[in-house]
């Protein structure tokens, strides 16, 4: 029988404010319940979405023990009162892995096999560190399969300093302080606040809250204060707290769609997905990996760097980001790399990031109707990158 793939389309993103590990705003809140939370916020936002019409629930996290185990995709649409009849699943792709969850379901919608399904990602990295549990194999150092560093993302970014020497930690600081500055101004505009979803919070000592803003950003980030800080990975590194992403919590939730069924349903479609690309590197320098990954999409879309509108890259560490504008010559502050900061601000909860940059994107696209393309881009530990290329349903030129 033949098969004809079908548009897939984003329809609505939402996420939990992001928290800082630790003793932060979601010490004591499980990460499951943060799921549920944006599942059903989501349902909440879009109600011409009946919840027997969702096909999958795919989740992604890290670490898939504790409350981010039991195939959370499943246990989080059961505990968010969606019909017994909707499936769900885990995955993991480190960082990428809402971004995997995406393309992943997605693929599904294209094939046929879905209409509608509820993709994202959480990391609880107060109560499950990277790397908890982990028991790496021997033969990768016995047999020098990666380099020791490899295994420390941090290690990673202070090797991509060596690889650019020509990104320095004055460029590096300078471009943190300038996620900090956009993330200030988008939410001093009310932009940030519009994806948010208010999360009851529980503390012994002071009671209940109520969570409805990013806590990692430090607005007022200067260079004079970055540059006393301690490099932890390496005497006298460049990489540091203020110009790499933090430890944090959070969860994300993107409901996407086959373009069709979204019409018939009255959903909005904010964006279309075209293409998606993972590509692998060496694993010392895992931050390289948006590089390929980027390349091998715009090869195949006969696209360039110049056709993208607009792209959201994930700030783990600021000389990632750099080392991707400066293969692809772009600006360190160009307009169109993460018009309202990114990860080094608001934090970077592993999994669940790749949704926050989609969603974004989404806003992003709504307002800037005479951008086509959009990128939403990040590295991977274990050195890869993923890159997905979007399409803005609101562009000029479908009118023509």
């Amino acid at each position: 029988m033949p098969r004809t793939a079908r548009e897939v389309v984003f329809v609505d993103g939402a996420r939990t404010p992001f928290g800082k590990s630790g003793k932060g705003l979601y010490a004591e809140t499980r990460a499951d319940d943060m799921v549920v939370r944006v599942i059903r916020e989501l349902l909440r936002r879009n109600p011409g979405l009946p919840p027997e019409r969702i096909d999958e629930v795919a989740i992604a996290a890290t670490t898939q023990i504790g409350d981010q185990g039991l195939t959370i995709g499943r246990s989080a649409a059961l505990l968010a009162g969606l019909p017994r009849s909707v499936p769900g699943y885990a995955i993991d792709r480190m960082c990428a892995g809402a971004l995997t969850a995406v393309t992943t379901s997605g693929a599904g919608i294209a094939f046929g096999a879905y209409d509608v399904v509820i993709a994202g990602g959480v990391e609880h990295m107060g109560r499950h560190p990277m790397g908890e549990g982990i028991d790496p194999n021997p033969r990768f150092l016995s047999e020098k399969l990666v380099d020791p560093s490899a295994l420390v993302m941090g290690n990673t970014a202070e090797n991509l300093h060596d690889r650019y020497p020509a990104i320095t930690k004055e460029r590096a600081d300078a471009y943190a302080v300038r996620s900090q500055e956009k993330v200030a101004k988008a939410y001093a505009d009310g932009r940030i606040q519009q994806d948010l979803v208010d999360v009851l919070v529980r503390s012994a000592e002071q009671g209940y809250g109520l969570a409805t803003a990013d806590e990692p950003p430090r607005p007022g980030t200067t260079m004079e204060g970055l540059a006393g800080l301690k490099t932890p990975f390496r005497p006298h590194g460049n990489v540091t707290p203020g110009n790499a992403a933090g430890l944090n919590d959070g969860a994300t939730g993107a409901i996407l769609a086959a373009e069709d069924v979204a019409a018939e349903l009255g959903l909005n479609a904010r964006m279309r997905l075209v293409d998606f690309s993972f590509a692998g590197v060496e694993p010392e320098v895992m931050g390289v990996g948006p590089v390929p990954a980027t390349e091998r999409l715009l090869d195949r879309q006969g696209l360039g760097i110049g056709d993208i509108g607009l792209i959201e890259i994930n700030e783990a560490f600021a000389v990632q980001v750099l080392a991707f504008l400066e293969h692809f010559g772009l600006a360190d502050d160009d307009p169109r790399v993460n018009p309202w900061g990114g990860a080094i601000a608001l934090g970077h909860p592993l999994a669940s990031s790749g949704v926050r940059l989609m969603t974004q994107l989404a806003r992003h696209f709504a307002d800037r109707p005479e951008v086509r393309y959009g990128l939403t881009t990040m590295c991977v530990g274990l050195g890869m990158g993923g890159t997905v290329l979007w399409e803005n349903t609101n562009w000029e030129g479908n009118d023509q």
